[in-house]
């Protein structure tokens, strides 16, 4: 028997946004048998000002209170989300530990003391807590929402993580050894994050399988004469840009697409001289699959680092359901995939792995592709997780111990 009333997840992004994001999509389908309530990216007054001259999107009437902050969000199998924009928050990552540390509790006094309101007003009284990599907040929190168990999603490590080492490791430590529950996405995370909290798990990310395998139904044939070779999300230092760089040179008769932001000036710089490159600007999850129709073979030329070896990559599930081959460098642990992704460690051998690539597409190849996507899919991640939900005592009490 559940010991909770909903799910209150303090996520570490947006709701909404031009890409997919692991938590966002884990709650999405928690919805189908659960209340959730996401809470939003925590804006700060600096997020303010750069959504109100344009360079950033922000919610801006909601997050100054011009409009209603929480918002129920229609989902698709009568499924629903309350989404909650926070009150705005004091920009304090930059500061050093001991004034970063007095101004986050401030912080957090606001983001709670409304989130008790909502809770209130949805009639939400026992929650389960899930945090979304934020152990900043996640801290300082606990205890203050009368919840019955707190599980911290970790889907990043947090030490390597740009926008999160200078405070979130030092957070993190104490964080894991007080929730209740680690769930990681992949078991480099796991094994790291188990020398702290042994309730430690692994749910791999998934793919929203219904979604990228529209573009098997979707006409293939791309709108140039050339193959098309396509990278999905953001390019930032991640990227083996002399790998890249090889292939694009070694290969002009293959179009490379890079369809999503550009984090890594070097990456345009260096590549905008080919004739055989196109960035494609960020899209809606929904637009696509027929970007990835007009694909022949999808690329993930990660670096081998510390970084890497942590990350389950969502995109890998995306290109196959799209029944697309898929290369990639050995930056993670990808048994998984041993059977439908080629792996290639030197610039040649990529190069090669593409060219074979570009020619695996025997209809037996590509179902085992979509099979293998539609095993991985965020609604198979969540029955994972509820295992692990009913594996947590202080959520879940099995029926033959209630009296």
């Amino acid at each position: 028997m559940n010991n909770f009333d909903s799910i209150i997840c303090i996520g570490q992004t947006s709701w909404e946004g031009d890409f997919q994001k692991a938590v966002v999509q884990l709650m999405t389908e928690l919805s189908a048998r659960h209340r959730v309530l996401y809470v939003d990216y925590q804006y700060t007054f600096k997020d303010l000002l750069s959504g109100i001259i344009g360079k950033r999107d922000v919610p801006v009437r909601e997050a100054v209170r011009l409009s209603n902050p929480l918002q129920k969000k229609q989902l698709d199998k009568g499924r629903e989300v309350y989404v909650w924009t926070p009150p705005l928050m004091l920009p304090v990552n930059w500061l050093s530990a001991r004034p970063h540390d007095l101004f986050v509790k401030w912080n957090i006094e606001r983001l709670v003391r409304g989130l008790r309101r909502v809770m209130h007003d949805l009639n939400m009284h026992r929650p389960l807590i899930v945090n979304g990599l934020n152990p900043v907040f996640g801290l300082p929190m606990l205890n203050q929402l009368n919840e019955c168990a707190t599980i911290y999603y970790c889907f990043d490590e947090i030490s390597i993580a740009k926008w999160m080492n200078r405070h979130g490791s030092r957070y993190e430590v104490p964080y894991l050894q007080r929730v209740d529950t680690v769930v990681t996405t992949s078991e480099t995370l796991r094994r790291a994050k188990a020398q702290l909290q042994p309730n430690t798990f692994c749910v791999k990310n998934g793919v929203n399988f219904t979604l990228f395998n529209r573009a098997r139904q979707l006409s293939n044939n791309p709108l140039s004469d050339q193959p098309i070779v396509g990278y999905l999300g953001t390019a930032d230092d991640r990227i083996d840009l002399n790998l890249v760089e090889h292939c694009v040179r070694t290969m002009p008769d293959v179009l490379f697409q890079f369809i999503g932001e550009v984090h890594e000036p070097a990456i345009r710089q260096r590549l905008s001289v080919y004739s055989n490159v196109r960035f494609i600007p960020p899209h809606q999850p929904i637009d696509l699959p027929p970007l990835l129709a007009r694909m022949q073979a999808a690329i993930i030329p990660f670096v081998c680092n510390e970084h890497t070896y942590t990350i389950y990559p969502l995109k890998i599930n995306e290109y196959l359901a799209a029944g697309l081959p898929v290369v990639s460098t050995p930056f993670s642990i990808l048994d998984d995939f041993a059977n439908v992704v080629q792996v290639a460690v030197t610039p040649t051998d990529f190069a090669e792995a593409l060219q074979r690539a570009l020619t695996d597409t025997t209809p037996q190849r590509v179902n085992e592709r979509i099979e293998m996507a539609k095993n991985n899919s965020w609604e198979k991640r969540a029955e994972e997780f509820e295992a692990i939900i009913r594996q947590t005592p202080a959520a879940y009490t099995p029926d033959s111990v209630v009296s």
